[in-house]
């Protein structure tokens, strides 16, 4: 994953916070709602990305 994933992914994680943290003071359900999808999306392309680079070092080490 290189440094513009990464930094759309903080990104797209923060803005999931925000979204999450204005709908609880507004008590808008729906903004709750997307900030907390938004930042699940993130947090689990950020994961794939963990899963892809462990097999590449794990394919590295066995060369």
């Amino acid at each position: 994953m290189n440094f513009t994933d990464k930094a759309k992914n903080k990104a797209q994680q923060l803005t999931g916070v925000a979204k999450e943290r204005i709908g609880d003071v507004t008590d808008n359900e729906r903004m709750r709602a997307e900030g907390a999808n938004e930042q699940s999306a993130a947090r689990a392309r950020q994961a794939g990305e963990n899963v892809k680079n462990a097999g590449r070092d794990a394919r590295d080490a066995f060369r």
